[in-house]
């Protein structure tokens, strides 16, 4: 696995997406509007690993399962947490004590298709937070884990979005940045990182050539073909 997680990290999300689009894949294995919270860290700071999933669900919601353990003491060193919130919840599902326990296990950082909090606390750890926003609100009594390590569809919001849904299986690797968040399946991660090299040789010629003044059209259809 580290060795799968070395090569893909070498790559940006960009790439990545560019590659699974080539490879068939519609949506690109992108996340829409997911971003990086953790402002101290630096600019290129960039996570890269297997999917460990976590699916929140209302406290209202009395018929979905309950852990019987706290989700964060069950992830792996070298995960990266990726949790789905009910997406119109206004409350965090991540703060500054969760940080603590998942920095402590190992883990890479953390992945919120919702909301997290305590910002300052993610800034002086120096760990990979990426939300769809914050709240001054912690989970209880709004939001509550249900069940780990099971596929989380994540849809875009709101959701007559064009884009498709994104499933990711546990294991699936996930990569984030400054560009945003893409899910790489995990059948597809040497593909992938292939047809990456591929797309960066390419574009290294391109960008040769504009910078020699050569013009963005004519150089794409010199390399591109398009």
């Amino acid at each position: 696995m580290s060795l799968t997680r070395n090569a893909l990290s070498l790559f940006s999300t960009c790439e990545i997406s560019d590659a699974l689009i080539k490879l068939g894949i519609p949506h690109g294995g992108h996340i829409p509007d997911i971003n990086r919270i953790c402002l101290e860290a630096p600019k290129n700071k960039s996570i890269c690993g297997p999917a460990f999933t976590v699916q929140m669900v209302l406290t209202s919601d009395k018929s979905a399962p309950k852990l019987e353990n706290h989700f964060v003491d069950q992830a792996e060193a070298g995960a990266v947490m990726v949790i789905d919130a009910p997406p119109h919840a206004k409350n965090a599902v991540w703060g500054g004590l969760m940080t603590a326990g998942a920095q402590a296990r190992g883990v890479f950082g953390v992945i919120i298709s919702g909301r997290c909090r305590d910002l300052a606390e993610h800034d002086a750890a120096g760990f990979a937070v990426f939300a769809r926003g914050h709240s001054t609100l912690g989970q209880s009594p709004f939001t509550r884990p249900s069940a780990v390590n099971v596929p989380l569809t994540i849809r875009p919001q709101p959701f007559d979005s064009e884009l498709l849904p994104v499933t990711i299986e546990p294991g699936d690797m996930m990569v984030a940045d400054a560009d945003g968040v893409v899910c790489v399946p995990e059948l597809l991660v040497e593909d992938v990182v292939e047809m990456a090299k591929k797309g960066r040789e390419v574009d290294e010629r391109c960008k040769r050539d504009i910078e020699a003044g050569f013009g963005v059209q004519a150089t794409f259809k010199k390399h591109r073909g398009k």
